[in-house]
């Protein structure tokens, strides 16, 4: 190999050591998440909220991890019902992804190639922005601001009805922009595509695909939750809609089919909603990721070549806080049930985007290989040293991108009975202490519990409409 022919690599080598820093490879983001996961799991909310609101940069236009950590506050603050500072840092959010989506992402390719993927600002997934719009919905929900809630919910069923196009998009630009340098894609490709690297993911992650997914980037939570909303605003037809396309993803969830029965017979002229409650049940911990790593069979591999390896990320799951709760209304007992798997939600998701993301992790471990290469033709013994120099910097900078909300729960649950005639419930989860509840008098009510462990306090919101 000639030096007219390395001359590129070996550029990229000496850009990437000496603009680069090895602490680039530390993966801070995954440490400053645990601390944060710490603090929250034990219901430290108040620790929880000024961890997360530390961490927002107040610039013009956010980078790094800015929406994620805007997330985390606004759900925080949801949790200690202080509604209008949580609706305020889901707009600030909503904001980040609005500015995210206006931006193309051909430089991303480039900074996660020379460095990791954590050098890419957190843009947000789908779920992000619908589960936000929910939430915000939820808030107005508690503070009687019902036209709010509205543009919110009908936001948040827009946005899924436009991921699908917008994900593929994303993706065909992506591509585009990787295929720019066709010989160091067509050796990712090869080795993406290869039943050597199939059989390592496998191994490592034998359960990436091994789940039921939902529809395209739907979230029945939402949906659900939208169609008990338009029914109680009295918009039975988009309600019937939505508890349909509702029943039809969660399947035999009775208390759904008798909302949707009920809103049926009401838009039909047969009476009125009225003298119900829901008891909606936040549960649980939803999925963090954790990093794995694994040796790759590039093709440009030889001797000379120090080091070649990727990080990938991978969803580990965490438990829910009870199975179910129990629910005592005037003597008679009712349980509730999954409306939402949010494991699944963000498995569907995931593992669409995991083809992409395991092919730019071996692009940038193509090019810091060829970087290592290309020294070592130099056939110096400077060349030699600074061949170390950069396969330690790749060891160091191979990072997996662990950036996740981690404030979202394991799933969701409902159920709906007749409001009882002496204003009160007694909810059980199973082996602890019961809750008691007063239903103000009202036509209809929600009842709006989160519980994050078995150890925590559950959080509770009696919305009377």
């Amino acid at each position: 190999m000639n030096r007219a022919k390395v001359g590129c690599p070996f550029l990229f080598a000496i850009l990437t050591l000496f603009n680069l820093p090895f602490s680039t490879g530390c993966n801070a983001p995954k440490d400053q998440l645990k601390a944060f996961n710490t603090s929250f799991e034990s219901s430290n909310y108040d620790n929880s909220a000024l961890f997360a609101e530390k961490k927002i940069c107040k610039r013009k236009n956010p980078d790094g991890e800015d929406l994620l950590w805007a997330l985390q506050l606004a759900s925080v603050e949801r949790i200690r019902q202080n509604y209008p500072k949580s609706t305020e840092f889901f707009d600030k959010a909503e904001d980040m992804l609005k500015y995210y989506d206006e931006q193309f992402k051909g430089g991303d390719v480039v900074g996660s190639t020379a460095v990791n993927e954590n050098v890419i600002p957190y843009r947000g997934e789908e779920y992000d922005g619908v589960m936000l719009n929910t939430y915000k919905a939820l808030n107005f929900m508690a503070e009687g601001k019902m036209d709010l809630a509205r543009v919110e919910f009908n936001r948040a069923l827009d946005r899924q009805r436009r991921a699908k196009e917008k994900f593929v998009e994303e993706i065909n630009k992506l591509n585009a922009e990787m295929e720019k340098n066709q010989q160091q894609s067509a050796s990712a490709k090869s080795t993406a595509e290869s039943q050597t690297t199939h059989d390592m993911l496998a191994q490592k992650y034998p359960n990436l695909y091994n789940f039921q997914a939902y529809p395209d980037f739907v979230n029945p939570f939402a949906t659900y939750m939208a169609g008990v909303y338009f029914n109680l605003v009295g918009d039975h037809t988009k309600a019937v809609d939505l508890l349909k396309e509702s029943y039809g993803m969660v399947g035999n969830n009775p208390f759904i089919a008798d909302d949707l029965s009920v809103t049926e017979k009401v838009l039909g002229g047969g009476g009125r909603l009225e003298n119900t409650v829901w008891v909606i049940f936040e549960n649980g911990l939803g999925p963090v990721k954790e990093e794995f790593r694994i040796d790759l069979p590039l093709f440009i591999v030889t001797s000379q070549v120090k080091y070649v390896g990727i990080a990938l990320p991978k969803l580990e799951f965490r438990s829910k806080a009870y199975p179910y709760l129990l629910v005592n209304s005037d003597d008679k007992e009712y349980m509730t049930l999954p409306v939402a798997d949010m494991d699944r939600v963000v498995q569907t998701e995931f593992s669409k985007e995991y083809p992409c993301i395991l092919m730019r992790a071996i692009i940038s471990a193509t090019a810091k290989a060829v970087a290592q290469y290309a020294i070592e033709q130099q056939g110096s013994t400077a060349a030699t040293a600074l061949s170390f120099a950069v396969a330690a910097y790749s060891f160091a900078s191979t990072a997996a991108d662990v950036r996740i909300w981690t404030t979202l729960p394991k799933d969701f649950q409902v159920a709906r009975f007749p409001k009882p005639k002496n204003g009160k419930l007694k909810i059980t989860p199973p082996g602890s202490i019961p809750l008691d509840i007063d239903i103000p008098q009202c036509n209809n009510a929600v009842v709006y519990i989160k519980i994050i462990t078995n150890h925590a306090v559950p959080v509770c919101n009696v919305m009377a409409f």
